[in-house]
């Protein structure tokens, strides 16, 4: 009788091992959010790929005559 209450106390633990050791294996799935800037290209390689004349266009921040 005693081997019995054992061998159920064994199984009970097992079960509870089993149990939360799938409990911690949960795979999160949502919304990526990405932690870098998208760099703009240098105004020459924009003249480049757009065909224009001049790369002026491409440079906002100058102003240049």
């Amino acid at each position: 009788m005693k081997t019995f209450k054992n061998s159920r106390v064994a199984v009970g633990i097992m079960v509870l091992l089993f149990a939360v050791s799938f409990s911690n294996c949960s795979i999160h799935t949502g919304t990526s959010r990405s932690t870098y800037k998208a760099k703009r290209l240098p105004p020459g390689q924009a003249k480049k790929i757009y065909g224009g004349k001049s790369a002026k266009r491409y440079a906002p921040g100058h102003n240049k005559n």
